[in-house]
């Protein structure tokens, strides 16, 4: 409160921010208070002594980067995606003065939801099964829940690829999509926000195949690739535009070599192939794969290293610098390539 005997002014109550801190957890943050109920300092009144009143304390709340600030849940209010950055939530009441009538104000009050979005250099899509967790598993040395069953994978998971020039990259393992996860089928948007982060994308395929359940059709690799192509496009049309690889799972299992190559093939004509589906289900951007790689992530350990080396180039070509010579970092990709290819027709002679 003001003094307007003396025409003292009253300190105006402390704002609250939300700020990025390096290493910080959501568990973390809300462990320091586990109300959820946060409020900056209290103005200090105007007094006969003191006729200025203190300002109330800024209040800072720790978080990790990568959230997503929302308003009551719904309006977003900004994005802290670097340690430091910081955004004001909740601002502080006006202390009393002459403008008010001496009489100070309370400050704002709000509901805000912290959303998380991983930040990995790469992200697996895929539908459940399709080995995601096992590639991960056997590229890096985080440790997923691996089974024979769908959905072992309930929340996203990151992994570090390590080079032996210490170079390192990450890897989000990413719950399994549905048919209809644009829609909140499954894990919906709790899993596709996360894909929007990535610098690429690396879409895991089952070569026999999908089939969810008894009540749902079996799609074959090629029409996985479809499937997996319209939930992102619908989600958010420029997902389709992130650079892309495609793996190709399960290599060791019989009649792979045979799918492989129907699928290739079909791969050059997608849009003629998704023509056998409903017109809802049929894409209008395609996904443009920079690489094919078949492996075998659970029974070929070689099969992960090419990939590992052939996500690292690819990576590098896409999000170089600009002051880089792009052509150049084609050209060491290219060598690395044609290397394997060489040694690779060695060992079959």
């Amino acid at each position: 409160m003001g003094l307007p005997r003396y025409g003292g002014i009253a300190g105006k109550g402390g704002d609250v921010y939300v700020e990025a801190v390096k290493e910080h957890t959501l568990y973390k943050t809300m462990a320091a208070n586990s109300r959820k109920r946060w409020s900056g300092g209290i103005g200090g009144n105007s007094r006969r002594f003191c006729i200025m009143g203190e300002a109330g304390k800024d209040l800072t709340i720790p978080i990790p980067k990568g959230i997503t600030v929302k308003l009551e849940g719904i309006k977003s209010i900004g994005e802290i995606n670097n340690d430091g950055e910081k955004i004001m939530v909740a601002r502080g009441g006006a202390g009393g003065s002459p403008l008010n009538q001496y009489n100070g104000q309370k400050g704002q009050a709000h509901n805000i939801v912290l959303e998380l979005k991983l930040l990995a250099d790469i992200g697996l899509v895929g539908f459940p099964n399709a080995g995601k967790s096992t590639l991960l598993r056997a590229i890096s040395k985080a440790k997923p829940k691996v089974a024979s069953y769908p959905f072992t994978t309930l929340r996203p998971t990151l992994g570090t690829l390590e080079y032996p020039d210490m170079r390192q990259m990450t890897m989000a393992d990413l719950p399994g999509l549905i048919e209809g996860a644009w829609a909140n089928t499954g894990m919906g948007h709790k899993f596709l926000r996360h894909v929007e982060r990535t610098k690429l994308l690396l879409f895991v395929v089952d070569v026999n195949g999908f089939c969810l359940g008894p009540q749902y059709p079996y799609r074959s690799a090629t029409e996985t690739i479809i499937l997996l192509n319209k939930e992102l496009e619908i989600y958010k049309w420029d997902l389709v535009d992130k650079p892309a690889v495609l793996m190709v799972n399960k290599m060791d299992t019989p009649g792979a070599e045979e799918k492989l190559h129907t699928l290739v093939q079909d791969l050059s004509r997608l849009p003629e192939v998704s023509q056998k589906f409903p017109e809802e289900y049929r894409p209008e951007r395609w996904v443009n794969f920079s690489d094919v790689v078949p492996c075998s992530a659970k029974e070929n350990p070689a099969s992960i290293e090419h990939l590992k080396q052939r996500l690292r180039h690819l990576l590098d070509f896409h999000h170089a610098d600009i002051d880089s010579d792009r052509e150049l970092v084609e050209a060491q990709a290219r060598g690395v390539v044609q290397k394997l290819l060489v040694h690779h027709s060695k060992k079959l002679v």
